[in-house]
Formats: C-alpha cells, structure tokens, sequence
C-alpha cells in the first residue's frame, strides 16, 4: 500500500528534476547567451564543418522548422552562415562563423550530456531500471505520446532571444 509520504516525495523528486532543468537553462542562458537547443544545433554543425539543414535536424531529432527557427536566430547573431552546396545547388550548408565558435567553446556542458556520463557509469540492469521506470512515469502523466527532443531544456526549443533572456530573468 502506498503511503502519503511515498506519494509526496515521489512527486518532490519530479520536482528537483524539473527545477534542475530549469535553472540549467537559466544558468546556460546566463553564462553564454545561448539555449540549450541553440549549444547542440552549434556543437553538431562544429562536428561535421558544414551541413544541411535536414542533415542537421536528423542528429539533434528536432523538425526542420525547429531547426531552421533556431538558425535563423543564430544567423542573426552572427554564429551561422548558409551557403549553397557546390555539388547541389538546391542545398544550404551551414557552418559555424569564429564568432560561433568563440560562443560555443565558452558554453557550459549541457545538462544532458553531464547526466549521460554519469548514467553510462552505471551497471546495464541498473539503466534497464531507470529506463522502465521513466517509460512508466511517462505514462503514467499521460506524456508518451509527446515528441520530444534528446536535450534537457524547459520551455519551448525555438526561443527568440527575448523569450530567452526574459526567461532567464524570471
């Protein structure tokens, strides 16, 4: 039989982990200006040189419209730069500028990536576990179904810098 407590401090730990993720955001946001979504979509352009949009919203399992949103914002701070494909002239490319480079290598680990070592460290039934039981907590709010990205970030992925900054300010 579940207790009380059980059932409140089941809800206290989603808590901690939604609140880690949010002041993760707002740390990321505060220390470089950029989002989170913004640092993966830089850090998969900077591993591949150059790269199409659809490429590039294939690695980082975001839409195309997401992806191009945030390029969008990127290209208007000067972090990005689209070229035609030589090869295929019905192609974009985009590449990191130094600016964006600079940004990039002052960012902070994102969140997941921290939680992703710290989780390969653990035993394979141990992450069999953790899987389940996060498929399970998933269903259990009704949030199976939800598209959503690999990144730990709150809010929406395609934030305008404002909707940004404001956020981080709250």
């Amino acid at each position: 039989m579940v207790t009380q407590e059980i059932r409140t401090e089941v809800v206290r730990c989603l808590r901690r982990i939604t609140r880690a993720i949010d002041l993760h955001s707002k740390h990321l946001l505060q220390q470089c200006s950029l989002t989170g979504p913004q640092v993966m979509i830089m850090a998969e352009i900077a591993a591949h040189k150059e790269i199409t949009i659809g490429d590039l919203a294939r690695k980082v399992s975001l839409s195309p419209a997401t992806v191009t949103g945030v390029l969008n914002r990127l290209h208007e701070r000067k972090f990005v730069v689209r070229t035609q494909d030589h090869e295929d002239r019905r192609r974009k490319l985009v590449a990191l500028t130094p600016l964006g480079h600079e940004h990039l290598n002052a960012a902070p680990a994102l969140l997941q990536d921290d939680f992703v070592k710290a989780f390969e460290g653990l035993k394979g039934w141990e992450q069999s576990q953790i899987l389940t039981v996060l498929q399970r907590v998933a269903s259990l709010m009704d949030a199976e179904s939800l598209d959503a990205a690999p990144i730990l970030t709150s809010g929406k992925i395609d934030l305008s810098e404002h909707e940004a900054t404001q956020r981080a300010l709250e």
